[in-house]
């Protein structure tokens, strides 16, 4: 077998084998198959796409490419949610504590933010002392001991996912929705859960910028891991107006704690009540109904904020930042931004808030990008809110005043102001799942 063939095979739209696929997987994780090949292999993908038992057969050789988690210890069912990024996207510190405290194990393997997107690494970071990088018995211990672990990826978990990811980067290739789907279903196998619930974003702060397709991922995603015989489903959720009032690490550990007290974003509490309630259902809990109220009583009765204080001391962080945000990191320089005329937010740009963000230090464009844990933004007004000229929209935090000017260019970049008031987005559109698509 020889990797050119596999390239002109493809090139000319056929559909490879499984073994022609874990041929190419091998010799992209092992070396013996070089760039230049694997990059024209990519390109030919991206232009003729893939069968779905092509892209089953992809995910599984990567999500065999090295090592996999054996969650078999743990004896409770075992639940991952994915996020496939935007802004103010906090969603894992909350809902995972709800699920946790409900008798559902989450042990999460979350990953850094990089572009516009957050990460929840950078976020768990604020916390003083917390740890991100545990050993694999000392995140399988913790979720022996609390239900919950967050922490970051093992360095040989789909090794050849990190080859070919860092390929796609560079050769415009990362837009393919075959691709997509098989990078991250290949760490959610390798993973170990028995029950996997995907958040799909769509629209200007997501990867996917419309409705359709990003359902259309979603179902590729679902397909994988029905196939592959996990519990998969994925909500299609709203990501044109940044999730929450937050955009910034240590500010969104500190919305995550207000919401995990019953308080918070409207938005970000119903958002994550429905996320968790979808992962009780997978679980095994109830009916959707049911979960939800289980949810809701989690926060009402404080066992979520607790579980995640849990976490927060079994992964060696200072608790009592809970009573004491001061604790948290904390920019030296303040900045209100103001309305430049009145009227309506009709739109609110998610990646031009989160570019915002990374300006002010917040966020990273390069792998190698230190990040500024107490940067970022606390939003005033969202699409629907009246302004009047000159009042505060939202304030900008950062270390280095310089960096004002550009941050200010941007957000006022995402804002469309309008005399009249536009009909708001809902926040979840469709439901995906291994019977089909349901449209909200």
């Amino acid at each position: 077998m020889r990797m050119y063939d596999l390239i002109i095979k493809k090139r000319d739209g056929g559909a490879l084998s499984a073994d022609e696929i874990n041929f190419f997987v091998r010799g992209v994780t092992d070396g013996t198959i070089p760039d230049e090949q694997t990059s024209a292999f990519l390109m030919a993908v991206y232009f003729k796409g893939m069968t779905s038992e092509e892209t089953a057969a992809l995910t599984l050789a990567m999500a065999e490419s090295g090592e996999t988690v054996d969650l078999s210890e743990i004896k409770l069912v075992k639940a991952d949610k994915h996020s496939t990024g935007g802004v103010g996207d906090k969603t894992t510190l909350i809902v995972a504590p709800i699920v946790a405290a409900c008798g559902v194990a989450v042990a999460k393997m979350s990953g850094r933010g990089l572009g516009h997107t957050g990460g929840t690494l950078d976020k768990l970071e604020s916390i003083p002392g917390f740890r991100v990088g545990l050993s694999r018995s000392e995140f399988i211990n913790v979720v022996k001991k609390t239900g919950l672990c967050i922490t970051g990826q093992s360095g040989n978990l789909a090794p050849a996912d990190k080859k070919l990811y860092a390929l796609r980067d560079v050769t415009g290739t990362v837009d393919s929705v075959p691709l997509i789907a098989a990078s991250v279903m290949s760490k959610k196998l390798a993973a170990g859960a028995d029950c996997i619930l995907l958040d799909v974003k769509t629209g200007s702060g997501a990867f996917m910028k419309t409705v359709g397709d990003s359902v259309r991922l979603a179902e590729e995603m679902v397909s994988i891991g029905t196939k592959a015989g996990r519990e998969t489903a994925a909500l299609v959720t709203e990501m044109d107006v940044p999730l929450g009032f937050a955009i910034g690490n240590s500010l969104e550990i500190i919305e995550s704690i207000e919401t995990l007290r019953g308080s918070g974003p409207n938005d970000l509490r119903e958002l994550c009540v429905t996320l968790a309630a979808h992962m009780l259902r997978q679980a095994g809990k109830g009916s959707l109904g049911e979960c939800k109220s289980i949810a809701e009583a989690a926060i009402e009765s404080g066992a979520a904020l607790n579980k995640f204080i849990e976490v927060i001391k079994a992964q060696d962080g200072d608790v009592f930042f809970t009573e004491d945000f001061s604790k948290l990191p904390r920019a030296r320089y303040a900045y209100a931004l103001r309305s430049p005329r009145g009227g309506y937010i009709s739109k609110m740009n998610s990646e031009r808030w989160g570019a915002a963000s990374v300006v002010l230090g917040a966020g990273r464009n390069k792998k190698e990008d230190a990040v500024d844990h107490g940067a970022g933004i606390l939003l005033k007004k969202k699409p629907g809110d009246f302004v009047e000229e000159n009042e505060i929209i939202a304030e900008l935090f950062t270390n280095d005043d310089k960096r004002f000017a550009e941050a200010e260019a941007a957000a006022l970049g995402a804002l469309t102001i309008t005399e009249s008031r536009s009909e708001a987005s809902p926040l979840v559109h469709a439901y995906v799942d291994k019977n089909g698509v349901e449209y909200f």
